[in-house]
């Protein structure tokens, strides 16, 4: 069976305006300036504790000491768990380029660095979860993106007997993911990098998810 492994923030679903606006209050709540969505967009990606360590970094101008990272992390995670899904949008095409998948038999997942409990919460709010047969959040292994074994566990929870699988993503983190894991990469170009999308080292980049399923079927050869 072949299969498709999605990243979620910046791919499927634009999740920055929540994703700053709970950086935002953890901030205020100690004393520090926000920082602006463009900024905080770049800090998307490596996980939610790495996005707060760069926000207070940013604000503060100082590394944060390892017990003023974990009270501010905790702070960003009771934040956007209120609120993940307040102003976060489905980018254009993506429910249509899913069904399209489905139609053609492709098995789907979701393999993100988001903490795995708010991945479900927000896959639920934009109701993707029922395209999933596997999701598997950052936490959820001892190692995530861009180490090959979050990718490929994905993979294996999809369905132990996948014969190919495809990555789609966002960042240079979800290229390095799908080369360590040996598998193609399809990057989006409307996603969180400062690396212009045609130079991620992608196989192939996209606009719009419904151009997915022509592609797959071209690297596939199953057309």
């Amino acid at each position: 069976m072949n299969v498709a492994i999605f990243d979620l923030d910046g791919t499927l679903v634009d999740t920055a305006p929540d994703i700053i606006d709970a950086l935002n209050r953890t901030l205020s709540d100690l004393d520090l300036s926000p920082i602006d969505e463009a900024t905080g967009r770049n800090f998307i990606g490596s996980g939610a504790k790495s996005l707060v360590a760069s926000g207070l970094m940013k604000s503060s101008k100082i590394p944060a000491t390892e017990s003023c990272l974990e009270a501010a992390y905790a702070r960003f995670i009771t934040y956007y768990t209120e609120a993940c899904a307040k102003r976060s949008a489905l980018y254009p095409g993506v429910r249509e380029g899913l069904d399209m998948l489905q139609d053609i038999g492709i098995a789907m997942g979701v393999c993100t660095n988001k903490p795995h409990a708010l991945s479900l919460d927000v896959l639920d709010a934009f109701g993707l979860h029922k395209y999933f047969r596997a999701v598997v959040g950052g936490d959820v292994l001892p190692e995530r993106k861009p180490a090959a074994r979050h990718l490929l566990e994905t993979a294996k929870r999809i369905t132990p007997e996948f014969s190919h699988a495809i990555m789609i993503g966002d960042s240079p983190t979800d290229v390095a993911a799908a080369q360590n894991a040996a598998i193609p990469i399809v990057a989006v170009d409307y996603g969180y990098t400062t690396t212009p999308p045609a130079n991620l080292g992608a196989n192939v980049v996209i606009s719009d998810m419904r151009d997915l399923p022509s592609v797959m079927l071209k690297f596939w050869k199953i057309a």
